[in-house]
């Protein structure tokens, strides 16, 4: 059995031909252009290529309305209630056809083949163009009434901070998200055009790159502290573009998350890379398909 994967972000687009076992048979990426669609086809068709595929999976940023899965982005502004879930049925009728967040798609992927193997309780999250995420409870995921559970981009930790796509202040995605962590440092005289080039020039001794990386590993730990307290987790896996950032990152990141994390029941709660690497959206996405007892729930 094999199942096509498609991960949707703001600042790529990947495509992945996947059999049961979870192995990735082929994919193929390329940068999100203005209008996606066409270019989603297209990495589809490439990575299937004459093999016969018995579901597609999808993740993108969110939010969305699931399980319909008409996706509004709040990064890409083309995409503005696009139904994506339909254009696939279109495309491949017959076969199951699931369409989730991306952070959710990234938790499931992690808790099927990653590092969270094993693990009945985590949040997943994704820290890229977009900070999301999602959440496995009890073994299964959980999707909340609308499907956007784990959303956790959007828990202040900023009650002061900058203005935030969604319309709020001081969200984790208003602090955290790869290009505000750029912009912060540019404000004050970086150089670095992208979070690939500022983790380069923190690694390379720059003070306001490290800065900025600071910040944003700061806030992401202390929101995943409150959401592991709020849910009694013992894991918490971060993913996406900005977590491959190393020291700078990590560093804060930890330290503010297990400064926070001090109540007895959080003994031994840990926050750690996702294992899958850039695979983890596309597996997760193939999983709403393959292992769908676990992590799809819907019609």
């Amino acid at each position: 059995m094999a199942v096509l994967a498609l991960d949707v972000g703001g600042t790529k687009l990947a495509a992945a031909l996947v059999d049961e076992a979870g192995t990735i048979l082929r994919q193929a990426r390329v940068g999100t252009p203005a209008d996606p669609w066409p270019a989603c086809l297209d990495l589809l068709q490439q990575v299937q290529g004459d093999a016969g595929v018995e579901g597609v999976g999808a993740g993108c940023g969110g939010p969305m309305a699931w399980p319909a899965g008409r996706v509004s982005p709040l990064n890409m502004a083309s995409w503005q209630d696009f139904p994506l879930r339909e254009r696939l049925r279109e495309r491949w009728p017959g076969v199951p056809v699931r369409v989730h967040n991306d952070a959710v798609c990234a938790a499931a992927g992690e808790h099927w083949l990653g590092v969270g193997r094993g693990v009945d309780d985590l949040l997943g999250m994704v820290v890229s163009t977009g900070v999301g995420g999602g959440l496995v409870l009890g073994g299964r995921l959980h999707d909340g009434p609308s499907g956007n559970a784990g959303h956790i981009g959007h828990v202040v930790v900023e009650p002061d901070g900058p203005r935030c796509g969604c319309g709020g202040r001081g969200c984790l995605e208003a602090v955290a998200r790869g290009p505000a962590v750029v912009a912060w440092a540019a404000e004050r005289g970086c150089t670095a055009h992208d979070g690939r080039e500022l983790a380069e020039l923190a690694g390379a001794g720059d003070a306001v790159a490290r800065a900025a990386l600071a910040r944003a590993g700061t806030a992401v730990g202390r929101a995943a502290a409150s959401v592991a307290a709020l849910l009694d987790l013992r894991l918490v896996v971060v993913g996406g573009g900005l977590s491959l950032s190393g020291a700078a990152l990590w560093g804060p990141l930890e330290q503010a998350f297990h400064d926070q994390a001090r109540l007895g029941f959080l003994t031994g709660a840990a926050v750690v890379p996702a294992f899958l690497g850039a695979d983890t959206g596309l597996l997760g996405a193939a999983a709403l398909v393959l292992q769908g007892d676990r992590y799809w729930s819907a019609a």
